[in-house]
């Protein structure tokens, strides 16, 4: 059975870690449950955001050519509602939320969704 995952990267995406690796060093994500930036994957350096109690790991994403797991967070509350659903970091052209990484880069990170696939259902939501 190939590996399971609720969370993966496009290669666009893990072009710009790489890029955000190098020039930042350890990277974190932690997705945005809305407010001044929307609901985007927001990009920092590694234990920049707080994590604690109220958020969820959902998955230590290993990248080719970065070193160190990029981890993908979520609050609980946020995760109750996205719990049956896969997650792609995707990067599109455009303004990014003020605080992540790439905004300087001309471009932001984005989250494409499905539901989970039964397989995939069963073992993350048992």
């Amino acid at each position: 059975m190939a590996s399971l995952s609720r969370v993966e990267v496009t290669e666009a995406a893990a072009e710009l870690l790489r890029k955000l690796y190098a020039a930042n060093g350890p990277l974190m994500f932690h997705q945005s449950g809305g407010c001044c930036d929307g609901s985007s994957p927001m990009c920092y350096v590694d234990g920049e955001f707080r994590t604690g109690g109220s958020d969820v790991l959902l998955q230590s994403l290993r990248i080719d050519g970065v070193p160190e797991p990029v981890t993908f967070w979520m609050s609980v509350a946020q995760f109750e509602t996205w719990r049956h659903t896969h997650l792609t970091v995707d990067v599109v052209k455009g303004r990014g939320g003020g605080f992540s990484l790439e905004a300087p880069e001309g471009v932001r990170f984005l989250i494409r969704s499905r539901l989970l696939t039964p397989e995939e259902n069963a073992v993350f939501n048992p």
